[in-house]
């Protein structure tokens, strides 16, 4: 019998944070045992940017080669998840350091910033098509949240045509706080297109790490395809950062 989607642990969690992001609440070291206790292979570091209040300061990229490249077993990949702070996608890190990232996730935060204007629909979309075309970022974080609209189908065929991936992020369906058919129609538009998805859990806290059997439970209902899912095995996620290489 064939397993179930749902079933299946991602070997990579592309989307974590520690107390360095200023309102998370466990340390790398930590994160790195969470992953390792549900047998992962790798976390992405992705600490806020310093326009959210509490968030790491803007040369964390050059500060982040002080990480080894393995914690407790598990191979860490230094990122950011930036601010994108206008309609003209201007960020809260300079481009020296966003050359730096080895993941690079970029977000619009509706609370708790410094700095950051939310437009409308259009005014966002732009955005994110714009800041989706600088090489060092692989995705838009969180981009189906109702807060910050967007068109999510320009989104996910912009992704598409670079190269990138679409974020589905875990912590904005498991929350509740979220409308959860936004979400959904975001996996279904990038399964429509087959284009590639990454699962992050937005971990902030340790026992957060990995934890995203609801979204693969929301895959699962649709039938999205495995394949699809570039963190879902250490050999799909070795073979996107190796395509990421090429394009660097």
């Amino acid at each position: 019998m064939a397993v179930k989607l749902s079933e299946l642990q991602p070997a990579v969690d592309t989307h974590t944070h520690t107390v360095l992001s200023g309102h998370a609440w466990s340390t790398l070291t930590e994160n790195a045992a969470a992953a390792r206790g549900r047998g992962m292979k790798g976390l992405c570091l992705t600490e806020h940017g310093p326009a959210l209040i509490g968030g790491a300061p803007d040369y964390t990229p050059h500060s982040q080669r002080m990480v080894p490249e393995t914690v407790d077993g598990i191979r860490v990949w230094k990122g950011m998840e930036i601010n994108i702070l206008d309609q003209e996608g201007n960020l809260d890190v300079p481009d020296r350091y966003v050359r730096l990232l080895e993941f690079g996730i970029a977000s619009f935060h509706h609370i708790g910033g410094i700095g950051i204007t939310i437009g409308n629909e259009q005014e966002n979309t732009e955005a994110y098509l714009k800041i989706l075309r600088n090489p060092c970022i692989d995705t838009i974080g969180h981009a189906d949240e109702p807060n910050v609209p967007c068109d999510l189908e320009a989104v996910v065929l912009e992704a598409r045509r670079l190269g990138k991936v679409n974020e589905l992020n875990n912590n904005r369906l498991a929350s509740g706080i979220y409308d959860s058919s936004r979400i959904r129609t975001y996996a279904l538009l990038c399964k429509e297109y087959r284009q590639r998805v990454c699962i992050g859990s937005d971990a902030h806290f340790h026992t957060m790490v990995g934890n995203v059997k609801p979204m693969l439970e929301l895959l699962e209902s649709i039938d999205f395809p495995p394949e699809l899912i570039i963190n879902l095995t250490e050999e799909s996620f070795l073979s996107y950062m190796n395509e990421r290489a090429g394009r660097m």
